[in-house]
């Protein structure tokens, strides 16, 4: 949503990007992957279609079910396609967004040993003040 920033409005997107990889090994429990149905209707008389989540990763992948998940999610108001918009999912791990990953002192978030590196990083912020 954009809350940490200092930016935000209520009313306006103003978020992050949301990177997803390796969604070809997505695993579900139990017999949902063929018992679990998504609908789609046009709004005229008999139109109603319906698939079930193996044949949608199938024909899509697995990345159309996240999203598909997701947006269930979501609130249900104007902002909701723009959220969903900056949801990036992918089949495997190459996508083209490796270069807008946080970095603290030059490690990766989520690495190993970035948590120092991001206290180093404010210690020596709270003595230059």
């Amino acid at each position: 949503m954009g809350k940490h920033k200092p930016i935000w409005d209520p009313s306006t997107d103003c978020g992050d990007y949301v990177v997803v990889t390796n969604c070809a090994a997505l695993h579900v429990t139990g017999r949902k992957k063929w018992q679990k149905t998504y609908y789609r209707h046009n709004t005229r008389p008999g139109s109603l279609r319906s698939v079930t989540m193996d044949v949608l990763m199938a024909k899509h992948g697995g990345a159309e079910v996240l999203r598909k998940a997701v947006s269930g999610m979501l609130p249900k108001n104007r902002l909701r396609d723009k959220r969903l918009a900056r949801l990036k999912a992918f089949e495997g791990d190459a996508h083209p967004y490796k270069k807008n990953l946080l970095r603290f002192g030059g490690v990766q978030v989520g690495q190993e040993g970035w948590s120092e590196a991001v206290k180093a990083i404010r210690a020596a912020d709270s003595l230059r003040l």
